[in-house]
C-alpha cells in the first residue's frame, strides 16, 4: 500500500493487503497500481506469500459467501460440491470441512487424490458415475459446472435443502422443480467485494486451515494465463505475477 485516503484508519502506508476490488464492477487489476476502497481489503497474513494471497482472493470469496451469505451451511450437513478440484471448488471443500460438514466432491478420477487430500469425505468421478443415481438426502449443493448439473442436483437434495449456483444453464422448468421441493435456491450467485469476508479468509490462511493450491504461474507480459483457464483442466489456481 503506497498511499491512503484521509478517511482511512484501518491501514497505513506500507501495509500488505489483499482483496477483491470493486466487484461487481471493474477492478482494473491488470496494472502495477490500482485504487481500491479500503472496505474491500484485508491485511495479508505474514505467513503466506504474495502469490498465495493473490490466489486466495476471488475464488476463496466465491467459496465462502455461498456458505455464509447466500446460504447457511451447518455442521453435519451433507454438502455436494461440484468441480471440487478447480479454483472455487478446492477452497469450498476446505471451508466446508472447517465448518464441520460432510463433504461429497465431484471431479475427474485423475484429481481424486487431490480432492480427498483437501478433506473431502467422498469423491465421485463425474465422467463415469452419475451422481444423481448414487446420492440422496443432500442438505446443500454448490453448483459451478453448468449444463444439466443444476437439474440433477435438485434431484438429490432433500426437501427444504439449499442449492447455490454460479452462472448456469438451468431452465425455468428446473426452477419450478426446485420450488416444488421447497428448496432454498439461489439461481445466480453474484459474488461481492467485502473486506470483512476477506478478513475471515485471512484468518483461515493464517491458521493453516485454508491452503491455496497454485498449478500455474505466468508473468505479467505473458498471454497464456487465460488460455490455460479456458482449457477447463486447471487444478487449483492460475496466478499472474508482476
Amino acid at each position: 500500500m503506497t498511499e491512503i485516503g484521509s478517511g482511512v484508519s484501518q491501514f497505513k502506508i506500507g501495509d500488505k493487503v489483499f482483496g477483491v476490488v470493486n466487484f461487481v464492477g471493474h477492478g482494473k487489476a491488470y496494472a502495477e497500481y490500482v485504487a481500491a476502497p479500503a472496505e474491500h481489503l484485508a491485511l495479508k497474513p505474514d505467513n503466506i506469500r504474495h502469490i498465495e494471497a493473490a490466489a486466495s482472493t476471488f475464488s476463496a470469496l466465491t467459496a465462502w459467501q455461498p456458505f455464509d451469505s447466500y446460504g447457511k451451511l451447518k455442521p453435519k450437513d451433507k454438502v455436494l460440491i461440484h468441480g471440487a478440484s478447480v479454483g472455487v471448488g478446492h477452497f469450498a471443500v476446505q471451508i466446508a470441512k472447517h465448518i464441520g460438514a460432510y463433504v461429497i466432491a465431484t471431479s475427474s478420477s485423475s484429481n481424486r487424490d487431490f480432492v480427498l487430500g483437501l478433506g473431502a469425505d467422498e469423491h465421485i468421478d463425474y465422467p463415469s458415475v452419475r451422481f444423481e443415481k448414487v446420492l440422496s438426502d443432500i442438505d446443500f449443493v454448490l453448483e459451478a459446472v453448468g449444463g444439466d448439473n443444476f437439474q440433477k442436483s435438485v434431484q438429490v437434495l432433500k426437501p427444504f435443502g439449499t442449492i447455490l449456483t454460479l452462472p448456469s444453464e438451468h431452465t425455468k422448468e428446473d426452477e419450478l422443480k426446485a420450488q416444488e421441493k421447497q428448496l432454498h435456491a439461489c439461481y445466480f450467485m453474484s459474488v461481492y467485494s467485502s473486506g470483512s469476508n476477506m478478513q475471515y479468509i485471512a484468518t483461515l490462511l493464517e491458521k493453516g486451515i485454508l491452503k491455496p493450491y497454485i498449478s500455474h504461474v505466468f508473468s505479467f507480459d505473458e498471454t497464456k494465463a487465460h488460455l490455460q483457464i479456458d482449457t477447463g483442466h486447471s487444478v487449483g489456481k492460475v496466478v499472474v505475477t508482476l
